[in-house]
């Protein structure tokens, strides 16, 4: 991969779902099984630093340890952190030099352009969680979906369909018609017909 997508709509997106969610719904499911959208939105803010360290090289005490999800570890002050923590991702992100060389992310060893994919992937895999979860529309741009859709549909494939350990689980068929968006959601593990309501 040589392509080095833009992170800031997708980063900045994030910043305004999390805006639009509202205290009651903190407890609310979310199309990953087992979290509450506090429990997701802590795995969010633990993933934009962890990326953000990861395209700058610059880890504190030396590693990158895997983004937490445990709803009781979201920051008090997380509406404002967060919208900052997001907006150094997507800078981070960038410069050329994020996407060179070899990076850490989660505990992993991986190549600096793969860490960005990854990232531009959570980013909008995961506002898809967010925005079903709490009710609000969600529009991604079409070059960020075709990016993720590059990195994800090869790491599907190889897996037969069988999800990729520690990133998403099994892929969900869709009609081959169905939009990109629908297409990627599906790749990685989610129905994309999930709603708070039905679950």
């Amino acid at each position: 991969m040589t392509s080095m997508p833009d992170l800031t709509p997708a980063a900045r997106r994030m910043a305004d779902l999390l805006a639009g969610v509202r205290d009651y719904q903190l407890t609310a499911p979310t199309p990953c099984a087992d979290m509450s959208l506090a429990t997701l939105i802590d795995h969010v803010n633990g993933l934009t630093l962890a990326f953000t360290w990861a395209a700058t090289k610059d880890f504190p005490d030396g590693a990158s340890p895997p983004p937490s999800a445990d709803a009781s570890g979201l920051p008090p002050d997380w509406r404002t952190r967060m919208p900052e923590q997001l907006d150094a991702l997507a800078a981070a992100w960038r410069s050329p030099g994020a996407w060179q060389g070899m990076t850490q992310a989660g505990g992993l060893d991986l190549p600096g352009d793969e860490a960005g994919h990854v990232a531009m992937n959570e980013l909008v895999v995961h506002g898809w969680d967010i925005a079903r979860a709490s009710g609000q529309p969600y529009d991604a741009g079409e070059g960020e979906i075709g990016a993720c859709l590059a990195f994800v549909a090869p790491a599907v494939e190889e897996s037969g369909g069988e999800g990729v350990e520690g990133l998403f689980g099994p892929a969900v068929e869709v009609p081959g018609d169905a939009p990109a968006v629908d297409r990627l959601i599906a790749l990685t593990g989610r129905d994309p017909s999930w709603t708070a309501e039905g679950g």
